[in-house]
C-alpha cells in the first residue's frame, strides 16, 4: 500500500481502495508498470468537473467525450446537454462519472499487465 502511495499520490477514497484491490498481488516491477500507464490513462475528477462547466458556456459534452463515451457527447453537444439536464446531472455525479472511467481502464491494464 505504501508503495502504490509513493507511485500515485493522487488516488484517494473508493479509486484508492479499489486500485488496491487489483494490484495487491503484484511484483514492484509489475506495480511500477501499473502506475505508469495507469496515471497517462486516468482522468481526474476535477477535470470532469471543469469540463461539465464548459457545457454551461455553450459547448455541451466535452466531459463525455474525455471518458470516451462519444455517443451521448455528440447527444449532448447537439441537444445543449439534454437542455443543460444532463449537464446539471453530470455536474452532481462527476466524481462518478470518473471513477467509472478510471475503473474501465485500471482493469483493462491489469490485463495488459498480467499477460507481459
Amino acid at each position: 500500500m505504501a508503495k502504490l502511495m509513493q507511485l500515485l499520490p493522487e488516488l484517494e477514497g473508493d479509486e484508492l481502495v479499489f486500485v488496491q484491490g487489483l494490484v495487491k498481488d503484484f511484483s514492484d516491477e509489475h506495480l511500477q508498470q501499473f502506475s505508469i500507464v495507469y496515471r497517462t490513462r486516468r482522468r481526474d475528477p476535477q477535470t470532469i468537473l471543469l469540463t461539465t462547466l464548459i457545457g454551461f458556456l455553450g459547448v455541451a459534452g466535452v466531459q463525455r467525450f474525455i471518458i470516451n463515451q462519444i455517443g451521448m457527447g455528440l447527444l449532448f453537444l447537439f441537444t445543449c446537454g439534454l437542455c443543460f439536464i444532463g449537464t446539471i446531472v453530470d455536474l452532481v455525479n462527476y466524481r462518478k462519472l470518473a471513477f467509472e472511467y478510471n475503473q474501465q481502464q485500471a482493469n483493462q491494464i491489469v490485463m495488459m499487465v498480467k499477460g507481459s
